[in-house]
């Protein structure tokens, strides 16, 4: 074959990588990864951030809602996005979930313990053959905790969070190979980022996550699947009965926080942008609460982006596939986020976030 591999930029101690990954050896794509070059993707794209994905064409991909968007157009099967309204809306919210909200037993696990530091940064080091630069970067990423709503206040409900989530899904993969059945879907390769990346690859909770067999188990399957794997989602657009707890834990933790900072970008756009325009990556802080504890954040801007996403597959339905899903997620407290008022919409001018 003469046709260029895609280029995959990426490390498998990047959070956002992890979720990428598994999309491309699923859907059996001729790609080749590569250790990140920073100087060319900073040139590509003005930023700093991995993975990025360059096509057989030279174009550039970059942000991993975006690649997974594009990689689903430009190859349809096997299909990782659902079309019904209920596996497809659930898929998007967990899109949401892994990339804005476990980020905190994440990043938590990762720089709060001694042990993990010190992988961390050794990781960090391999990738970049430049130990000064790595360790520069890992004070970035640890000295964020506290921006993120990780501290002393949320410690507690954090590691309970994850002690659920892992418990209900050594339940649910009992009866289930995958989230929605017995086919992977963008839900799966979402949790992927922050299970496999941090949490499974790291040294504190690699071991919680190896007491968990059957997600560990998961997690090794979605970085190695059959390419095209014939399994089905549920049929006629159900949700496992086992998936229950999970979205429970969603809306009961997850939900609310993403709400809090839709709320202050909202404050913020209002104040500062009323005439639309490129925010700045923080618009501000917020104070949000986990499990009864209560903490002052940071707020990015991209959360808005993110939660258009579930909101606005969601508000795409007809009538009667909306009441289909608030059937499925009734009780959960998912269904909260639906109900979020946006009069403002986050969009891309080419790598850059536009508020409009």
């Amino acid at each position: 074959m003469s046709e260029r591999p895609y280029l995959f930029h990426a490390a498998d101690i990047s959070y956002f990588s992890g979720k990428v990954r598994p999309a491309l050896r699923y859907k059996g794509i001729r790609y080749a990864e590569v250790l990140p070059d920073f100087a060319d993707i900073r040139k590509r794209t003005g930023l700093h951030f991995i993975p990025v994905v360059v096509t057989p064409d030279d174009d550039t991909w970059q942000d991993t809602s975006d690649i997974l968007d594009r990689l689903e157009a430009a190859h349809p099967q096997p299909p990782l996005y659902p079309t019904t309204p209920v596996q497809r809306v659930v898929s998007f919210l967990f899109e949401l979930y892994a990339d804005e909200f476990l980020v905190l037993p994440a990043m938590h696990y990762r720089w709060n313990f001694e042990e993990s530091e010190l992988k961390a940064r050794g990781d960090f080091a391999a990738i970049q053959d430049d130990a000064a630069r790595a360790d520069a970067f890992a004070d970035t990423m640890k000295g964020s905790l506290p921006f993120l709503g990780v501290s002393d206040a949320t410690i507690v409900p954090i590691e309970t969070h994850l002690d659920d989530l892992l418990t209900a899904l050594e339940n649910h993969f009992g009866e289930h190979r995958y989230l929605l059945g017995d086919r992977p879907s963008l839900a799966d390769c979402a949790l992927m980022g922050p299970m496999y990346a941090h949490l499974y690859l790291d040294a504190v909770p690699g071991r919680i996550v190896r007491e968990y067999h059957r997600v560990a188990n998961w997690v090794e399957r979605m970085n190695h699947p059959v390419p095209g794997d014939a399994g089905k989602w549920c049929a006629r657009d159900a949700l496992p009965k086992t998936l229950r707890p999970v979205l429970e834990l969603i809306g009961h933790d997850a939900v609310p926080w993403v709400a809090d900072g839709v709320a202050a970008i909202e404050a913020f756009a209002k104040k500062e942008l009323p005439d639309g325009g490129a925010p700045p990556r923080i618009v501000g802080r917020v104070e949000s609460t986990l499990r009864g504890r209560t903490t002052e954040r940071a707020v990015q801007a991209y959360t808005l982006y993110m939660a258009q996403r579930p909101i606005d597959a969601y508000r795409a339905l007809a009538k009667a596939e909306r009441a289909k899903v608030d059937a499925a997620l009734r009780g959960t407290g998912c269904g909260a986020l639906f109900e979020l008022h946006l009069p403002r919409r986050m969009g891309k001018d080419g790598f850059e976030l536009v508020l409009s």
